[in-house]
C-alpha cells in the first residue's frame, strides 16, 4: 500500500473539501472494487468536478509519488480501476456536464462522469444517438467507455468507442494539459493522439472532456429470432447472415448454457429443442426493412433450424439477451468472464474447439455475445473454494486464448486488458511492439503514476 505523506494530505485538503476528498477506510471502500469483484482499498478517494483540479492532483502525485487510479463507476470486468498498489482513487462521477449539443454538426460535447444514457437522452431529441450501447450503458461513463474503448451489440454496425470519439481534453501522467483531435469528422493535421488514448484504460492521461459524433436514429427497426437444434447449424448462420450485403444492426449469440439459465427464469420464453440462438436486428427505411427480413431469414434455413421470425418489437428481442447477466452473477457469483474475439469465419471452429476444452477440463460454461463482431463472452462457471477446479479452470483459459490467437483473434473485445488479461498479453503482441508500448506510457507518465500496474504484464 502506498503510504499519504502528511504533507501530502495537508496540501489535498486545502484544495477540496471534506466531501470530495475521503481518508476513512470506510468512506473509502467502495471505490475499492469493481466488476472483477476483487477487493484493493486506496488510501483516500477524491473528486475533482474540472479540469484545473485533475491538473493540481496529477501534479501532487507526481511529486509525493503516489499512485493515481481514474476511476468511472466501477462497470469494468477485468479490474482495471482496482488501487492495487493503494494511492488515490480519482473518482470523475461528479464530472457530470453536458456541455454541448451540437445538432447541426452531430457533436455532443461532455464530461467524463457523464453516463453513457444521459447521452443518449440528450441526443435523442434531435433524432440522433451515440453508438456505443454497453450492457452497462445505464450505469457507465463515457470516461469509461472511452477507457476501455466499450462496444456492445450495436457494434456489429457502427464500430465500437473508437469510431465514435472526435476529441478529447485531458491531463497526462505528466501533469501536461493536452487537447486531442478536432471538431470535424476529417482531420489529419498530427498524430491520432485520440485514438491512442481511447482503450488506455487511464494508463496515459485523465479524460476531462470528450467531443463525441452523433449519428442519426434509423426510421425503421425489426427484429428476429431463429432457434437452432444445434450449435453448428446456428454458427454456420452466423457466417451467413454476416456474409449479407446488408449488414445487421445487431447479432447476438446465445448458447444452450445461456438459454437453459433464462429458461429457469422465464420458463416460457424459449422452445424446449431449442440449443442455440440468435437475435438479429436490421434496420433502415420502412421499404427497406421487408428485404432486409427476407436475408436473413433465407440464411438462417438449414435442417438443424427449429423456427426463424420477427419478433412483435426490438425491446422484447433484448429481454433474454438481457436478462443473462444477472442470471450468471445469481449462480456463480465467481466466474471467470473473458470477452474474446475471432474472425467470423472462424466462430463454427473456435466454439466448437471451446466445447472440447471445456469438455476435456472438466468445466461448465456459459457462451454468448456479439456474434456478428465474432465477439464470445466466455464464461467459466467455477466453485471458488475448490482449488483443484480452480486450477483446471486456469489451464483451460490459457488453452482458450492459445486457440483464439490460433484463428487470428484478439484477447479482448471491449473490456480491456486491466489486471485481469496482462498475463496473457504476450500470447497477442510481440516484445518489440510491446517495449514500444512501454516507451509511450514512460512518454506520458514518466513517474509511472496513472493506473501503474494496468495493461502490460511484470518484467
Amino acid at each position: 500500500m502506498a503510504q499519504l505523506s502528511d504533507k501530502l494530505l495537508a496540501e489535498l485538503e486545502i484544495i477540496f473539501p471534506p466531501d470530495r476528498f475521503l481518508t476513512d477506510p470506510v468512506d473509502c471502500y467502495s471505490y475499492a472494487y469493481d466488476n472483477s469483484r476483487k477487493i484493493f482499498p486506496p488510501d483516500a478517494v477524491i473528486f475533482p468536478v474540472n479540469t484545473a483540479e485533475v491538473q493540481q492532483i496529477v501534479t501532487l502525485c507526481n511529486h509525493f509519488r503516489v499512485p493515481l487510479i481514474p476511476r468511472g463507476r466501477g462497470t469494468g470486468t477485468a479490474g482495471g480501476s482496482l488501487p492495487e498498489f493503494g494511492g488515490i482513487a480519482l473518482s470523475m462521477e461528479r464530472m457530470i456536464n453536458i456541455l454541448t449539443v451540437d445538432a447541426a454538426n452531430r457533436v455532443i460535447i461532455a464530461e467524463p462522469g457523464v453516463l453513457n444514457q444521459s447521452i443518449q437522452d440528450a441526443a435523442r431529441p434531435y433524432g440522433f444517438f451515440w453508438p456505443p450501447d454497453p450492457s452497462s450503458a445505464m450505469f457507465s461513463t463515457i470516461g469509461g467507455n472511452i477507457a476501455t474503448s466499450a462496444g456492445g451489440p450495436h457494434a456489429v454496425k457502427y464500430g465500437t468507442t473508437r469510431d465514435h470519439v472526435l476529441g478529447l481534453k485531458a491531463v497526462t501522467g505528466k501533469g501536461d494539459f493536452i487537447t486531442t483531435g478536432c471538431y470535424t469528422t476529417k482531420g489529419v493535421v498530427g498524430y491520432d493522439l485520440t485514438r491512442l488514448l481511447i482503450g488506455s484504460e487511464g494508463t496515459l492521461a485523465v479524460i476531462t472532456e470528450a467531443t463525441l459524433k452523433l449519428t442519426a436514429m434509423p426510421k425503421a427497426l425489426a427484429g428476429i429470432t431463429a432457434h437452432f437444434r444445434d450449435l453448428p447449424s446456428c454458427t454456420e448462420a452466423i457466417v451467413r447472415i454476416m456474409s449479407l450485403p446488408q449488414l445487421p444492426s445487431a447479432l447476438e449469440f446465445l448458447d444452450n448454457g445461456s438459454l437453459k439459465l433464462i429458461r429457469n427464469r422465464y420458463s416460457d420464453m424459449l422452445p424446449f429443442d431449442t440449443h442455440a440462438m440468435l437475435m438479429v436486428e436490421v434496420e433502415g427505411s420502412e421499404n427497406d426493412i421487408p428485404d432486409s427480413i427476407s436475408a436473413v431469414l433465407d440464411a438462417c434455413r438449414s435442417d438443424g433450424l427449429i423456427r426463424a421470425s420477427q419478433v412483435e418489437s426490438t425491446a422484447l428481442l433484448w429481454k433474454a439477451r438481457k436478462a443473462l447477466s444477472p442470471l450468471l452473477k445469481e449462480i456463480a457469483p465467481k466466474k471467470i468472464n473473458e470477452d474474446v474475439v475471432v474472425p467470423v469465419s472462424t466462430l463454427p471452429q473456435f466454439l466448437e474447439g471451446l466445447s472440447r476444452l471445456c469438455a476435456y477440463h472438466q468445466l461448465h460454461n456459459v457462451n454468448f455475445g456479439h456474434a456478428g463482431n465474432g465477439n464470445i463472452h466466455v464464461n467459466l462457471l467455477i466453485d471458488p473454494n475448490n482449488k483443484e477446479e480452480v486450477t483446471r479452470a486456469e489451464h483451460c483459459l490459457n488453452q482458450i486464448f492459445d486457440l483464439v490467437i490460433q484463428l487470428r483473434g484478439t484477447l479482448s473485445g471491449e473490456h480491456g486488458v486491466g489486471s485481469e488479461k496482462r498475463a496473457f498479453i504476450t500470447k497477442e503482441i510481440d516484445q518489440t511492439t510491446l517495449n514500444l508500448m512501454r516507451e509511450i506510457k514512460r512518454l506520458f507518465d514518466p513517474n509511472d503514476i496513472l493506473n501503474p500496474g494496468k495493461v502490460f504484464p511484470a518484467i
